[in-house]
């Protein structure tokens, strides 16, 4: 039996090549950036979970070990990949020796099966721990978890060992091209010439009697949990019980969902699109060494405050204050004080400023998460996290393709780069605060810190009202005055808008600052969200903020007010003007469909302003978690739908997108 088609010779290749994103050849420097950074993600977080468990004597414990394991295991897998992945998108170097393929090969596939082996010892453990507690330190003693660990990387290395030399024996036809960046078996079977059905039964054996065998007996492990669970009479022990396995079953879902949809695609995908092929293969890669230590960090308890305590925030925090980069990351988490500034005489602040403050006066402030929510804060912050990601993803693509594509190097998308370099600033202003509140708990924050958060978030939204007036009168331009469109609107002229614009937000906040840091605040100072923002702030002073409250309003009319009623004058004037066109139906569509995208970016801004604006004048009476919510939305709603409003209604900016994506050839 021969699979070596007509008209093709055998042979037997020195080398393979391996595949970066076809088409993409000329991006692979762009696309290296988030694969170092997941990288460096993977290794971080994995080499901290092995620390805190070898220097933290509390956690030589069974359940430790095993997430040592995995970790280890996780790391090899990263250390296997990284040099073929990251040569070629940094140095185009796709040749792979043929001994250095099944080499790598080995390691790949052993490591998989270590792993699925780790993750059914860690059941074990969850399941001995929970239905024969009072035998768990007798039955999983060290000796013991050590042989298992040295009998899972003997079964994985023995079952592994004679897949190169199966592959060895093989001819090759001339396309020696692999499909991913590293060496995979399924994708080097497929290039034989000859017959391969002993490598596919041997290749099924060995899945179905490793990683099938280990996914049943973990089942059964949960069923049995299961079963003791639901014996128990009270439910909060229920609850504590199931809480102990969140981690592992995310675990076992992060790994074994990508390796059964890698196979799938492999054995019968051969019609899908190549670079369904090629993230679903870094998805395998990827998604469990990085996402691990996340969901075990996050998840428990006690790693979690060993790395508050090892990696002391506090010395990453303070430099970066001191060096004005970040300064309104939190201060403390609990009653642990991670950094303080330094200490200051109030007396001599008193005679310095001339002012009598009471000596309830509040040096922090107290950031709040969701309200009656803290212990899913873990959980909620996952599609907050999640958000944040798509936010600064999305508004970098669109600021990559207008800075990369000469025929967008116009008026319009210089407007929309405004947008989205202001979207940015607004996610990376709040994200360090927010995220800090959820995952970490870290819910002070300094009152200089806390204005500063102040400064840049209000600045940034008058800037975000003020550019989409701009983008409002480019549409008026561009639709009532055509002709004159690219003389009206040069470049420097932009330039000049952008740069008034941004004196305008920043010069009419200074008097705010000044005034909320001249106010006492009272003793118990918590705030409404996960940051600062001026209506909160001011609410705690314990002193006459009339003046404080009317400078706040006019600045709000003046610009944000202003903003919004030269925007509906625009509209007005573009609407006469497109109702008096000639061209029919057709030409009023397509003149009206140029302001689809922006009249969107202006309700998804402007309805959230003025939402959060109305509960916190009137709504102090209204639940917590509307204050919370409402906050959410107004930060994390226009960044996140502005670039996926742009990028839908934009033909240039969706046909570019496309074309990174390689869904469609333009």
């Amino acid at each position: 039996m021969s699979f070596l088609p007509s008209g093709n010779t055998s042979f037997n290749p020195t080398t393979f090549l391996l595949t970066g994103f076809p088409g993409l050849e000329y991006a692979h420097r762009w696309i290296s950036l988030p694969f170092c950074f997941i990288y460096m993600t993977v290794f971080l977080g994995n080499c901290t979970i092995l620390h805190v468990i070898r220097t933290e004597a509390s956690l030589h414990a069974p359940m430790y070990y095993f997430l040592a394991m995995l970790a280890l295991t996780d790391l090899g897998l990263c250390l296997s990949t990284l040099p073929t992945v990251l040569g070629i998108y940094w140095f185009d170097s796709r040749e792979i020796h043929f001994n250095a393929c099944f080499t790598q090969l080995f390691f790949i596939h052993s490591l998989s099966l270590v792993e699925s082996s780790v993750l059914l010892s860690m059941a074990f453990d969850r399941f001995v721990a929970i239905c024969h507690p009072l035998r768990y330190g007798s039955i999983l003693t060290s000796q013991r978890i050590l042989r298992m660990g040295l009998a899972f990387v003997s079964r994985s290395f023995v079952l592994i060992f004679p897949l190169p030399f199966l592959l060895r024996r093989f001819q090759y036809c001339r396309t020696n091209v692999l499909s991913h960046s590293y060496c995979l078996h399924l994708e080097i079977m497929k290039l034989a010439c000859s017959d391969i059905i002993v490598n596919h039964i041997y290749g099924l054996t060995v899945v179905a009697f490793t990683v099938g065998t280990d996914s049943l007996l973990i089942l059964v492990s949960y069923v049995l949990i299961l079963k003791t669970v639901l014996g128990i009479a009270s439910k909060e022990g229920r609850l504590k019980a199931f809480n102990t396995c969140v981690s592992h079953i995310c675990a076992v879902l992060l790994f074994y969902v990508p390796m059964i949809g890698l196979s799938l695609i492999h054995r019968f995908g051969e019609r899908a699109p190549h670079m369904v092929h090629i993230l679903m293969s870094y998805v395998y890669l990827l998604a469990p060494p990085l996402m691990n230590p996340i969901v075990y960090s996050i998840k428990t308890k006690q790693i979690r405050q060993r790395i508050h305590k090892r990696l002391e925030i506090s010395c990453l925090c303070a430099p970066l204050r001191h060096l004005g980069l970040f300064p309104f990351l939190p201060l403390s988490s609990g009653g642990l004080t991670l950094w303080k500034p330094p200490d200051r005489d109030p007396e001599k602040v008193l005679l310095k400023r001339h002012r009598h403050l009471s000596a309830g006066r509040t040096v922090l402030f107290t950031l709040r998460g969701f309200p009656g929510m803290e212990s899913a804060h873990c959980w909620i912050g996952v599609p907050i996290f999640s958000t944040y990601l798509f936010a600064v993803l999305g508004n970098c693509t669109i600021l990559y393709i207008i800075w990369t594509e000469p025929g967008l190097h116009q008026p319009m998308y210089y407007f929309l780069a405004m947008l989205a370099t202001t979207d940015l600033g607004l996610c990376l202003t709040t994200a360090p605060t927010v995220m800090g509140v959820l995952w970490f708990q870290l819910r002070k924050i300094s009152r200089r810190n806390c204005l500063t958060q102040i400064f840049i978030i209000h600045t940034f939204s008058f800037m975000e009202s003020a550019v989409l007036f701009a983008m409002a009168l480019d549409r008026f331009l561009a639709i009532c005055f055509p002709l004159r469109y690219a003389t009206l609107l040069t470049t420097s002229r932009v330039a000049r808008i952008g740069l008034v614009l941004l004196l305008r937000s920043t010069l009419l906040l200074i008097p705010c600052l000044y005034f909320l840091l001249q106010f006492p605040y009272c003793p118990v100072a918590v705030l409404s969200h996960a940051y600062c923002i001026h209506q909160d702030v001011i609410r705690l002073a314990c002193a006459n903020t009339t003046i404080t409250s009317y400078y706040g309003l006019t600045l709000i009319l003046l610009t944000m007010g202003a903003d919004l009623f030269f925007i509906f004058v625009s509209y007005s004037l573009i609407l006469k003007t497109v109702l008096g066109m000639s061209s029919g139906d057709e030409g009023h569509r397509k003149a009206l469909g140029t302001c689809v995208s922006h009249l969107c970016a202006v309700l998804v801004f402007y309805v959230p302003v003025l939402g959060l604006s109305v509960a916190h004048r009137f709504g102090r009476h209204a639940s917590p978690l509307l204050h919370v919510m409402m906050g959410n939305i107004y930060i994390l709603l226009p960044p996140l739908m502005n670039p996926v409003i742009y990028s839908i209604r934009t033909r240039q900016i969706y046909s570019r997108i496309l074309r990174i994506v390689s869904l469609k050839r333009v």
